[in-house]
């Protein structure tokens, strides 16, 4: 390969990394929408079971010989 063909290849591949580059970005962002969504369900669904657990407890304090 002559240096002029080089250089040539080498400038088509620059746009094609950067577009890779932004691709991969969006794919990191919408992980992490997704993460925080599911992270957020997660906790809502932690928090009502620990709710019920605790009233369920109250109620076996109020009522110990039950």
């Amino acid at each position: 390969m002559d240096p002029p063909s080089h250089k040539k290849n080498f400038k088509d591949k620059e746009p094609v990394s950067k577009v890779e580059m932004a691709m991969q970005k969006s794919a990191q962002q919408e992980l992490k929408q997704r993460q925080g969504a599911e992270n957020y369900a997660f906790n809502r669904v932690i928090i009502e079971l620990e709710q019920q657990q605790f009233h369920e407890f109250c109620k076996q304090m109020q009522h110990p010989g039950e």
